[in-house]
């Protein structure tokens, strides 16, 4: 179940916050294959990892740590709407992530 949490600087979007990184992995699979994202920067830390991307001309995070689970991040301006993050969000809990 995804679900979205909101600060003035960033949107996330929590697709599973009780998962191992396999999901992570299924997950950036989905993006790739499914909806033709290409990651730009790919952070790989022993116990989380934060990978970036652009989608409908907005710059995102697929981030994955032990204790959150998977998320996705969007910077957005104060008083925006974190639409990006919440239509993928909606997208991947149709897909069962």
């Amino acid at each position: 179940m995804s679900y979205l949490l909101l600060n003035p600087q960033s949107a996330e979007v929590i697709i599973d916050d009780n998962c191992g990184i396999s999901k992570f992995y299924a997950v950036a699979n989905l993006l790739q294959n499914d909806l033709d994202i290409h990651f730009l920067n790919q952070v790989d830390d022993i116990d989380l990892l934060n990978w970036d991307f652009s989608y409908k001309k907005k710059f995102l995070t697929l981030h994955f740590d032990i204790y959150g689970g998977v998320s996705i991040h969007e910077n957005i301006q104060p008083k925006q709407e974190a639409v990006v993050s919440r239509e993928l969000g909606a997208y991947l809990h149709s897909r069962a992530y």
